[in-house]
């Protein structure tokens, strides 16, 4: 094992896998000071770059990024006081609030040193996992494989934040999603249609960029101006040096907290930041400063968001299970190169599990290091308002997701699916377990076929490992009731915040739920039970053994959609009655006389007039989205960028014509470039 980690060690000496990890470092802190990408966005971007590289200098380019872009979304956080993620609006509470004070430096130099140290312990965390764990992995067999997959989709959908029935109908919906195309059991074709394009199933890039990437453009690309003014970079960043050293067991019990967030399934870096926050305020004696430039509110979550991204690593690799979205991505990525993560990958591939973590801990000292050298130029970037980066993104994205399978088919899936990640974000339905249900509903498959066939009847329920992870999947159930009888007893509050709160206090994502309780969230449950009713109906014509799991996913999802659609039901009926009729001002009557009308006062309802707006800018911008396809089916993706980038900075960026004709050339010269850089090709129009 030590030889392993050696030879993993000097593999890295040579310079294309360094070069590649340089790229990824460089992409993630760029990616990360955009709002709303994060990890997630990183690695999607990156993903398609991957195809065609071997998987080394493909997992150091990933890795670089996932472990840098918490290090650089704090410089916005402290700069603006507009978080670059979810995870570092926790950081703005005392960063921004330090760097109005004049003390931006100490601010910065206090959270770049914890994420790297965050970094390194989740790296020590995720060597020490590989011994600890193989002993464990290697005793597995299908059984608790399976057994693994069930519990990766569940407490994805459990923890994550909101109400667990959506989470679970979310997990399905990504498992049906994973079941179309080929069976691996049969080969035969299930809820293809007959298309050629399905048989192959969907592809997990169009996934992952839709769902996440094209929901994310559509839902941000309204916001057109910064409009608060940036602080000054001032203070001194040996001050912070010097106080970052007097917090080091915040430091530590800030990335512990952080491995064990990332560990758990669908948690992820926001609740683990602000679980290492919450932490650092409970054990402090001075309670005071917190939220007014307390450096004790910095350097908790900044070293818990870097450390969360390894403890993702941990399940992901060993168990086969992803901790979080990045995370999923990775594991999809190393399906497709052959490399099944779990008992596999711990005796066939274990030098490339200590390449991760050489990986992960060089990149996480590369990024604070250039954060120091570069904060200036990168906060730069910060005041470019996201509707004009939103055309760049969008036409990185759909190439990105051509690469895969080199056809046109999948760039429309990627916008369908687009418009449904816009509506499971705008009605609270999180879409974690969407994609990671996705990513494991072949492996479901595979390993219950395996069980069924090799055990008689349900005697492989008798196994240890499978009772202790069955215990391990109803426990968080029995304690969601518990809180939730609790709740309705009339308890008092926990201390609890979840991610709905963090985000409306700080104006983070006004879209993120909005939609809850209303007919849009009615309608997505019933067209989730149509789905699923509709899958259930067709796996009627599958043979037996293809339909097995088709049936127990579209069973299954049914029984959740008609559960979310009851409670839908009863959230509007339990609404108060509108206001009564208010009188308005008084009005001049003909002959002098004056009279108080009845007709009820216009109530300018803010929250619906802010749903209708978002609709607007979404419905928009997918429309544009369906125009530029159009264009690349009939003139080429290069002639199609060419008219539509300036066409959108000007008419929905409201950009100058100057920057239009600048940003278009520039990303022009980028296309025709690619293709002889890397293994990137443009598709081409009818009319080429």
């Amino acid at each position: 094992m030590t030889d392993a980690a050696f030879s993993a060690l000097a593999s890295l000496a040579d310079p294309s896998l360094l070069l590649m990890l340089a790229v990824g470092v460089l992409a993630g802190l760029v990616i990360g000071l955009i709002p709303g990408l994060g990890g997630t966005g990183a690695v999607a971007i990156l993903l398609p770059v991957t195809f065609g590289m071997d998987p080394e200098p493909a997992l150091a380019m990933l890795i670089g990024a996932l472990a840098v872009v918490h290090t650089s979304d704090t410089v916005a956080a402290v700069l603006l006081g507009a978080p670059g993620s979810a995870s570092a609006s926790v950081t703005m509470l005392d960063g921004y609030s330090m760097a109005r004070q004049g003390q931006a430096k100490r601010a910065l130099s206090l959270a770049f040193l914890s994420s790297m140290a965050g970094g390194l312990i989740g790296a020590v965390g995720l060597t020490l996992a590989i011994p600890l764990a193989r002993p464990m992995v290697l005793s597995f067999g299908s059984p608790e494989l399976f057994m693994l997959t069930i519990l990766g989709v569940s407490l994805a959908a459990v923890l994550s934040r909101g109400n667990v029935v959506k989470g679970l109908t979310a997990g399905f919906l990504g498992l049906l999603l994973g079941l179309v195309g080929t069976s691996p059991t049969t080969a035969e074709e299930r809820f293809s249609f007959g298309s050629l394009f399905l048989s192959d199933g969907v592809s997990l890039v169009a996934v992952a960029l839709g769902i996440f990437g094209l929901a994310e453009i559509a839902s941000r690309v309204g916001q057109r101006t910064i409009t608060e003014q940036p602080v000054e970079l001032t203070g001194g960043w040996g001050s912070g040096i010097r106080e970052w050293l007097t917090h080091w067991t915040h430091v530590i019990r800030g990335a512990l907290i952080g491995i064990w967030a990332g560990v758990l399934p669908g948690v992820g870096a926001t609740a683990g930041t602000w679980l290492a926050y919450g932490q650092a305020v409970a054990t402090a004696k001075d309670k005071r400063k917190f939220g007014k430039g307390d450096p004790r509110g910095i350097v908790g979550p900044e070293s818990a968001n870097n450390s969360v991204e390894a403890g993702d690593l941990i399940p992901t690799f060993l168990f086969g299970i992803p901790g979080g979205v990045p995370s999923a991505m990775l594991l999809g990525m190393l399906l497709t190169y052959g490399i099944q993560p779990g008992p596999a990958i711990v005796t066939e591939h274990l030098d490339l599990m200590y390449l991760i973590v050489w990986a992960f801990a060089i990149a996480s000292v590369a990024g604070a290091f250039l954060c120091f050298l570069a904060t200036g130029s990168l906060a730069k970037l910060t005041k470019v308002p996201f509707a004009v980066l939103g055309p760049g993104l969008l036409v990185i994205m759909l190439l990105g997701a051509f690469q895969e399978g080199g056809q046109i088919g999948d760039l429309w899936v990627m916008v369908l699916l687009g418009v449904v990640g816009f509506f499971l974000k705008a009605t609270g339905m999180p879409r974690a377990p969407f994609l990671i249900g996705f990513v494991l509903a072949i492996p479901m498959e595979r390993y219950y076929y395996l069980t069924a066939n090799l055990y008689d009847g349900v005697s492989w329920m008798a196994r240890p490992g499978v009772l202790v992870f069955a215990a391990v999947l109803v426990v968080p159930v029995l304690w969601s009731l518990v809180k939730r009888l609790r709740g309705t007893a009339g308890q008092a509050d926990d201390g609890h915040r979840d991610e709905h709160e963090a985000d409306d206090d700080h104006g983070l994502d006004d879209l993120e739920g909005s939609m809850a309780g209303t007919t849009w969230s009615a309608a997505l449950a019933a067209i989730a039970a149509l789905v699923f009713a509709g899958a259930l109906w067709l796996s009627g014509s599958f043979s037996e053994e293809a339909a097995l799991m088709p049936r127990l996913v579209a069973g299954g999802g049914l029984v959740l959609a008609l559960v979310l659609s009851w409670q839908e039901l009863r959230t509007r009926r339990g609404r108060p009655a509108d206001a009564p009729a208010e009188p308005v001002a008084d009005e001049p009557l003909g002959g002098g006389g004056t009279a108080v009308l009845t007709r009820p006062a216009t109530v300018v309802d803010t929250k619906a007039l802010t749903r209708q707006r978002d609709l607007v800018i979404a419905g928009r911008t997918f429309a544009a989205m369906a125009t530029f396809l159009v264009l690349v089916m009939l003139g080429g993706y290069l002639a199609a960028t060419l008219v539509f980038v300036p066409a959108f900075l000007l008419y929905a960026a409201r950009a100058r014509t100057r920057t239009a004709i600048v940003y278009t050339l520039v990303l022009g010269v980028v296309l025709l470039a690619l293709p002889s850089l890397l293994p990137v090709d443009l598709p081409m129009g009818v009319l080429q």
